[in-house]
């Protein structure tokens, strides 16, 4: 019998490429060679499926399901699509590009770049959880052992790949290698708030940024750092600036021929131009902006961000908030890279 298939037709420059080639959070970067291959909780958190994702010379997505029989397709498309940024009309960002020559520049290039985001609310707050304090390298290891020993696996295009655990199959992980006590209760309260609907995308971004972040906060281990992450990652908020994230603010100063690194308030007056989707232009930056500098200069874009995470650190959301009255979309820190 042959497996379901859809199509997503993007409106405007998208790579898969790019996108899959693009490693944060737990995906790591890798070589492309035709397929990008994915494996998640289906929104809702009941059933895993499995996508080979692949894009013709037209530029159309297609995409190859495997999962449970009777499974969504339309369900598996749309959460296809946000996770690729695909959701979203691309056109408007070329608009951007050609407002601001730099941001142009950059979309040249990596052409089609898109934000590709975490599977889910759900799983970036699981991955938060995992990852706090932690070696990023090394909890990737954890967490593909327990998709692989408590998730569900799919062959897609040759490989293995695991999909994280449902929620009601996260509950009843009672002790796990590599995952302490206190770090698994609190993976049991991110289960718990997916079960209950607090990590469904859709109902986040009808709260909009600010109290998605600040409802986020409520779950055990997840706190303005982490909850941003998810809002802007995990989430597709498109329109979320983070002016506090060190990287960002020292390429930024790179690439406009300012100093070293911008200020948060400049960062917003340089992001006029980027709305209504900032937050593609400032992972365009992360992403493609040592590309334009080369190594020299980005090696010293990534110093200043060194120098600048301390100070950045040592601010708390509360307290970042009340001295300058902003957003969430004004203080992000993470979630870009």
């Amino acid at each position: 019998m042959d497996s379901p298939t859809f199509t997503i037709t993007p409106i405007g420059p998208f790579s898969l490429a790019e996108a899959a080639t693009f490693g944060f959070g737990q995906r790591a970067a890798g070589a492309w060679a035709g397929v990008m291959r994915l494996a998640f909780c289906l929104d809702g958190y009941t059933a895993q499926v499995g996508v080979e994702v692949r894009q013709d010379d037209a530029g159309v997505v297609h995409g190859t399901v495997s999962g449970p029989a009777g499974a969504d397709i339309d369900a598996v498309r749309g959460q296809v699509a946000r996770v690729l940024s695909l959701d979203h009309d691309g056109e408007e960002f070329t608009r951007i590009g050609e407002r601001d020559p730099v941001i142009g520049r950059l979309q040249q290039i990596a052409p089609g770049l898109r934000p590709p985001l975490f599977y889910s609310p759900y799983e970036a707050a699981a991955w938060s959880v995992l990852s706090a304090r932690r070696p990023a390298r090394q909890m990737m290891a954890v967490r593909q052992r327990l998709s692989e020993e408590h998730g569900a696996v799919f062959d897609l295009a040759g490989q293995q790949v695991a999909a994280f655990p449902t929620p009601e199959a996260l509950l009843r992980v009672e002790t796990f290698a590599g995952i302490p006590a206190d770090k698994l209760s609190r993976l049991h309260g991110v289960a718990d708030a997916a079960i209950a609907g607090r990590l469904d995308a859709v109902h986040l971004l009808a709260l909009g940024p600010d109290t998605a972040a600040d409802e986020l906060q409520q779950i055990k281990g997840i706190g303005p750092f982490y909850s941003s992450l998810i809002v802007i990652r995990g989430t597709g908020f498109a329109d979320v600036l983070p002016v506090a994230e060190p990287q960002a603010l020292a390429l930024t100063g790179r690439l406009y021929d300012l100093d070293e690194p911008v200020s948060g308030e400049r960062l917003a007056e340089l992001a006029e131009p980027w709305k209504p989707l900032r937050t593609w232009a400032v992972v365009l930056i992360r992403a493609a902006g040592p590309r334009l500098l080369g190594d020299d200069q980005a090696g010293s874009a990534a110093s200043a961000a060194r120098r600048g995470r301390a100070a950045a650190g040592r601010r708390s959301g509360v307290t970042a908030r009340r001295r300058s009255g902003a957003t969430t979309a004004d203080r992000a820190r993470t979630p870009t890279g």
